[in-house]
């Protein structure tokens, strides 16, 4: 119970008196906060809520009236004390500079954005020099946020100095701990503050705008739909078991080893679900799966938010799609894209063409044609022909990894088996050692190959032999890939065989050739059968005129011998005992014994002469029909010439034959025709070439040519050869 003194009286113990009608006592609340901050107040009333009467100063008031220096009308200034030291915690105590900003932290988790921009407020605490980092919490951030960096002086350098207030401003960065907080604004006593001391503060800026949350402001806000009052179970009633029908195909050609395949696609109008299935044909060599995909609702748009938000799983909520796939989207001619693929709908089912007539006005369902015709199979490109083997085999490593050996006409090969037909050939060549080579060119019906031959040839220098193996010969000029080959109707009289770079011209063919081309003359082109006829013409004509020859010396010869009618000149018999002790040299001059199966008038050449046959009648002389060294058959009356004419050597008379022992001792002379007439019956001199014969002027005298290799005739040869002391004396 409070006093109060009465106005005019003392105030004395007595003179107080209490006033019964206040009831509140309390005193005037003099600090409170404002945001955050202790401020002091100046009491309006006293205890009771009464009412203060004396004068009420505020704090700069009392400042000044503390400073205050007073001046007197009359004598020197008195100094007022000096003012009580007032510490930095008490002068800056609850005195806070705000500074806004923000900083960058990278992204790295996250496909939609790099960083976010995270703003900040920054206090400085005046009494310490203190530094605390707070950022703005927002609900369902999913970031921790709040206080960031508790109140503590914070390094500025490695020197050890820390931030100061004057080190702060606006539009500046402050790095603390590895961050960089950018300062963009601050309040107005930060302001005042620092413009009492002397800083202007920057330009305040304005904070960057995050680009997620951006991007997410940019797409609409989520809509709410009302839920369809559409009847499932009447659908369900109504269109229970009524499935359409859709034949379609995915073409998958553009991709490597993609193939055109056939699907069914069935959207069962009792709940709106599809289901593919596949076409299998026979042998297409895959599995046959009852069905591609199994019945499913396929989501024909989504909402933006569920096509761009991150999802965990693979299936599709009912509140992420915006429309699923109906009837209408299934139309025949179009394409409709499913899981991916693009199926093109080209017909469908009778109850499908019925329901789109009665329910969906203005869709015509007409089939469209895509059966294809099947592209021309890609021409295999052959790489050219090497050399090695065969055309056919060449071409089996191009066809498949393990060729094949080629296929041949066993028909053929069964028929004309052991059936060779020889051609005399010579060679077509600017060199002039190769004039007078022959050939022996074989052709084998049944394989249609050819080979050659060459015969060896004495003192030729050249061994001979095989030539050219068993092989098919391409002609010139025709295609790698499809060569044409030599047969049997490309070969004639004088054409030209082209084999391995050699050409090879045909002069003559055996007596088997002849027999062949007359028995099959329909296979053989007419050209080839006149070139052959040709040729066996002028071999008669050739055959008639050398039997003339032959018999018009014969002729002459005997009658030589009539005419000269010496019988020394007439052969004389020599036993095999006096044939022993004649030289060789000489006893090529000597008739053989003649035989007694022989007449008297039958000519009887020397047996040791391979390339000579002797004729088993006198007067049948025939020249033989080739002239290469081959022999026919034995005939009455036929004669064997050797391989060339001009072997031969033919004695001037008939008793006075010499044979040579040795075929490649005696050169053959170099001209035939000119032979002279001995003038005395008992002198014979063999001239050095055969066309110059010269005349013997004794009866005994032979004489040899010169040019003959190591043999030596006698010079004299004695008219008594019949004694054998003749031969024992004789000298060579």
């Amino acid at each position: 119970m409070s006093c109060y003194p009465v106005r005019g009286l003392p105030l004395l113990p007595g003179n107080t008196f209490r006033d019964p009608t206040k009831s509140n006592f309390h005193r005037s609340q003099t600090f409170f906060y404002k945001n955050g901050i202790a401020v002091p107040v100046v009491p309006k009333v006293g205890i009771g809520g009464e009412p203060i009467h004396v004068n009420q100063l505020s704090l700069s008031d009392v400042d000044e009236l503390a400073n205050k220096k007073p001046t007197l009308t009359y004598g020197q200034a008195k100094q007022a004390p000096p003012a009580d030291f007032v510490p930095g915690h008490v002068a800056f105590d609850k005195k806070v500079l705000k500074f806004d900003g923000y900083f960058k932290e990278t992204v790295h988790e996250s496909p939609y954005e790099y960083y976010r921009v995270r703003p900040i407020i920054l206090y400085y605490y005046l009494e310490d020099d203190s530094i605390s980092i707070h950022e703005p919490e927002v609900d369902n951030s999913g970031l921790t946020q709040g206080k960031l960096i508790n109140r503590q002086r914070l390094p500025k350098n490695d020197q050890g100095d820390c931030w100061h207030w004057k080190d702060l401003n606006v539009a500046m960065e402050v790095v603390a701990y590895g961050k960089r907080y950018r300062l963009t604004s601050c309040d107005k006593f930060t302001c005042d503050f620092m413009v009492s001391h002397g800083i202007i503060p920057n330009c305040p800026e304005m904070i960057p705008p995050d680009p997620y949350i951006e991007s997410r402001k940019r797409n609409p806000a989520r809509e709410h739909v009302t839920p369809s009052d559409f009847d499932k179970l009447k659908q369900f009633l109504t269109y229970d078991r009524k499935v359409l029908r859709f034949y379609a195909y995915w073409n998958d050609t553009d991709n490597m080893f993609g193939e055109c395949r056939r699907y069914i696609i069935h959207y069962y109008l009792a709940d709106g679900t599809v289901e593919i299935r596949d076409v299998y044909e026979r042998n297409d060599g895959r599995d046959p799966f009852p069905m591609m995909v199994g019945r499913r609702r396929y989501p024909k748009t989504l909402k933006d938010e569920a096509a761009n938000f991150p999802t965990i799983s693979m299936e599709v909520a009912d509140q992420e799609v915006k429309e699923w796939y109906g009837p209408r989207d299934f139309i025949v001619g179009q394409p409709v894209t499913l899981l991916g693929r693009e199926f093109f709908i080209y017909d469908c089912d009778e109850f499908t063409k019925n329901y789109f007539y009665q329910n969906i006005r203005g869709v015509e369902l007409h089939p469209v044609d895509v059966i294809k015709k099947p592209a021309p199979p890609e021409k295999k490109w052959v790489p050219p022909y090497n050399g090695f083997g065969s055309v056919e085999d060449s071409l089996g490593n191009c066809l498949s990894l393990i060729p094949k050996p080629p296929k041949k006409d066993v028909l053929k090969m069964l028929e004309m088996d052991k059936i060779i037909l020889r051609y005399e050939a010579k060679m077509e060549s600017r060199n002039p050692d190769d004039w007078n080579r022959r050939f022996i060119l074989s052709f084998h019906v049944a394989t249609d190959e050819i080979s050659i031959f060459e015969p060896p040839l004495r003192n030729s220098g050249r061994i001979g032999g095989r030539i050219l193996s068993k092989i098919r010969i391409p002609k010139p000029g025709s295609n790698v890939e499809k060569p044409e080959f030599y047969t049997a109707k490309d070969l004639a009289i004088c054409s030209i065989v082209e084999v391995l770079g050699c050409r090879f011209i045909i002069t003559d063919a055996d007596e088997y050739v002849y027999k062949y081309l007359q028995a099959n003359a329909a296979e053989f082109p007419s050209e080839v059968l006149n070139s052959f006829q040709q040729k066996a013409q002028e071999r008669k004509a050739q055959m008639v005129q050398e039997s003339l020859e032959t018999q018009q010396k014969e002729m002459d010869q005997k009658a030589r011998c009539v005419s000269f009618g010496d019988p020394v000149l007439a052969p004389a018999e020599i036993s095999r005992e006096d044939c022993v002790m004649i030289p060789s040299e000489c006893r090529q001059f000597l008739d053989p014994i003649p035989s007694k199966a022989q007449s008297q008038e039958d000519i009887q050449t020397h047996q040791c002469k391979r390339d000579i046959c002797p004729p088993l009648n006198q007067g049948d002389t025939r020249p033989p029909k080739i002239q290469g060294g081959i022999c026919p058959q034995q005939i009455q009356a036929d004669i064997r010439t050797p391989q060339h004419r001009a072997d031969i050597y033919m004695p001037q008379n008939q008793g006075d034959a010499c044979l040579p022992q040795n075929q490649g001792d005696i050169h053959t002379p170099q001209y035939q025709t000119n032979i002279r007439t001995p003038q005395n019956q008992g002198d014979i001199r063999t001239p050095q070439y055969q066309t110059d014969i010269r005349i013997p002027q004794n009866q005994g005298d032979i004489c040899t040519p010169q040019y003959q290799t190591d043999i030596h005739t006698p010079q004299c040869v004695p008219t008594g050869l019949q004694d054998q002391s003749t031969f024992q004396n004789y000298n060579c």
